[in-house]
């Protein structure tokens, strides 16, 4: 088994470590992850990962494949982060594995993101795609995603069933293909249906859920047998308290797993679907936080045996047996959330994912039979976390008197008093910041600035009021809430007030060019990487989509007061320097946004300087890209806030 330890494991330097920490090289933070998407294969003797190689004559991302027992190494894939960027791995048996990509591509002159499905044969040492040409032409359409496997059925591990997307006038419907993975044939296992965009198995593999989507309006059906009739379950409208999301079936195919509202929080319930009543029995649920993540279902046990976050931010198992593993391990790996993400198929290896503030992330491989457990891959292999700083988890008032979570990074050695510091909201904005590793933070806090990262109300994961007071408060209260952060860390003496930027990524980029523009002399400076800067044009562009009456639901549809509680209407009040940056093959938020937002600010003089990524998502998934943009952030924070290490 020590043949496994070269593995992929990226040893880390040595260092002495002062009062306060080196500066690191910008690499060590901004590459891409050296190591993720670590499978293993059913039969627990190959590992699959997502290597980033940077050699002379390869540069990129990897899929690497190694025999556990022999070393035996293989590399089926390569890309350059621009063609196409790999998202995950998944074995479909012992001897395919599954690999979906993303890539930038044009619809009908309309810029879109396509997801394909690749497969690998350690047999034939093949590469192709799993829907071959003569599928595609049987379909008479190329559907824009490929990846989407609802079902891998292990039970009969030469098929998977893949979900695919309508075109024309079937936009939005979805239908399930049944692919043999050996052969190419397929067949269709469930037809589209009007305005069904997603389908949900049982255990025996038959489409059993099918979630429909008008406009604002959800509502979920059940059919007894595939491509039956189907009977309405619930109805509800998108931000409502009353919705019930399926998660999935347990091994009984009458039994549903559910999340839905407990006392104000997302909770797991299971429901009998032979109920009349359709009663939701209480699964699990947290106190006072969201209940999230998706199920935990072991084939060998043939049951539902926990949720994949939890009390804690780890996963959460309701079984016995996996609870004394999950416990074990925090034993060995303490002070950090420990993720098994993976068992083989007797459960006897698997996968564990440890990090937290301070730990970059390390794969583990674990044999149960033998007692091991052994470090496989570093996550970010320039980084020791002896170097790194700690977050601290802080709360403060909103002017409403609304609490709200924050976390503060305090550079390594340095008391947390009167420090330079970044203002750093989230993107989403229905999403949220937690005190597992961030790489911004990190890299932050290395050049000496201290960081807040503050969950404004409408962030995820705080039950439903607190979500609701985010809806259609883009430059509201949602602003408040970072302006009153950034007013909280100066009455408390931990920042100098002369010395505050505000920085941020997408709807954090907006949060903070509107921090600029409404509060211009709390900031010495901000910046914009892929931020929202005419929230109107935002609304306005997802109109061809089919999500467009959500968009509305959640921002707003008066253009007029949504132009005003734009960046770009404000661009006359801000007087501090501007960084901007932004991908131009960005499909989430269109480089439009921050092109003409330079072209604004440099028209009224202000100090504004733009960068455009050429190649550019919005996830700066290539390596080049993520590099440009944190030199150019370390160069604009050190010219303007100029930390004192």
């Amino acid at each position: 088994m020590k043949r496994i330890l070269p593995l992929l494991l990226l040893w880390l330097c040595n260092y002495t470590v002062a009062n306060t920490a080196p500066q690191l090289p910008v690499e060590a933070f901004a590459s891409i992850p050296d190591v993720s998407s670590v499978q293993l294969s059913p039969n627990g003797t190959k590992l699959a990962s997502v290597v980033r190689v940077d050699q002379a004559k390869l540069k990129g991302t990897v899929v690497s494949i190694q025999d556990i027992e022999t070393g035996e190494k293989s590399i089926p894939l390569h890309t350059d982060n621009q063609k196409f960027v790999i998202l995950s791995l998944q074995w479909a048996n012992d001897n395919i594995l599954l690999i979906s990509a993303k890539f930038p591509a044009n619809r009908y002159g309309t810029p879109t993101t396509e997801t394909r499905l690749v497969k690998y044969d350690l047999t034939t040492k093949k590469t192709s795609s799993v829907l071959p040409r003569s599928v595609l032409d049987r379909l008479n359409w190329i559907p824009q995603h490929q990846g989407q496997i609802i079902d891998l059925m292990p039970d009969d591990p030469d098929n998977i069933l893949l979900s695919l997307d309508g075109m024309g006038e079937n936009v939005g419907e979805d239908s399930v293909l049944k692919v043999n993975l050996a052969q190419g044939k397929s067949s269709y296992t469930q037809n589209a249906k009007k305005k069904i965009i997603s389908w949900i198995t049982d255990r025996q593999h038959k489409v059993r859920i099918s979630i429909y989507n008008d406009d604002t309006e959800y509502r979920i059906y059940e059919q007894a047998e595939q491509k039956s009739d189907s009977r309405l379950l619930w109805t509800f409208k998108a931000f409502s308290e009353d919705t019930v999301w399926p998660l999935g079936f347990d091994a009984d195919p009458n039994i549903l797993y559910v999340r839905a509202y407990h006392q104000g929080f997302e909770a797991i319930f299971k429901v009998n679907l032979t109920d009349p009543n359709l009663t939701k029995e209480l699964v699990y649920a947290n106190e006072a936080t969201d209940v999230e993540g998706d199920l935990l279902y072991s084939q060998l046990k043939k049951k539902v045996i926990g949720i994949s976050e939890g009390d804690g931010e780890e996963y959460t198992f309701w079984e016995t047996e996996y609870v004394g593993l999950q416990n074990g391990l925090k034993a060995v790996l303490p002070d950090a959330h420990n993720y098994i993400t993976q068992f083989s198929a007797n459960e006897r290896r698997y996968i564990v994912y440890s990090t937290s503030s301070t730990e970059p992330g390390t794969y583990y491989f674990g044999d149960r039979d033998e007692k091991t457990l052994y470090p496989i891959a570093n996550r970010y292999g320039k980084l020791n976390s002896e170097l790194l700083a700690n977050t601290q988890h802080l709360t403060y008032e909103a002017r409403d008197k609304l609490k709200i979570d924050a976390y503060l990074t305090v550079p390594k050695g340095l008391e947390a008093k009167q420090l330079p510091t970044i203002i750093f909201p989230h993107g989403g904005p229905i999403s949220y910041d937690s005190n597992d590793f961030d790489y911004w933070a990190q890299f932050f806090a290395n050049r000496g600035y201290a960081v807040f990262r503050m969950n404004f109300r409408g962030s995820a994961g705080y039950g439903y009021e607190f979500m609701k007071a985010g809806l259609k408060s883009w430059g509201l209260e949602m602003q408040n809430d970072v302006e009153d952060g950034t007013r909280y860390l100066i009455a408390q003496g931990i920042s100098d007030p002369k010395r505050i930027c505000i920085a941020g990524a997408s709807y954090g980029g907006y949060a903070a060019l509107m921090g600029a523009a409404m509060t211009p002399d709390l900031y010495r400076c901000a910046i914009s990487v892929a931020g929202v800067t005419d929230v109107a044009y935002l609304v306005k562009s997802s109109r061809r989509h089919t999500n467009y009456e959500v968009v509305k639901e959640q921002i707003g549809d008066d253009l007029d007061a949504l132009y005003e509680r734009s960046p770009i209407s404000k661009a006359d009040k801000i007087n501090i320097p501007v960084l901007l940056l932004h991908g131009d093959k960005d499909r989430v938020v269109k480089v439009q946004h921050s092109r003409e937002m330079y072209d604004e600010l440099k028209s009224l003089n202000k100090p504004v300087e733009y960068i455009e990524l050429e190649n550019g998502d919005h996830y700066l998934s290539n390596n080049d890209n993520r590099l440009a943009t944190f030199k150019a952030l370390d160069k604009f924070l050190a010219d303007n806030l100029n930390p004192k290490l």
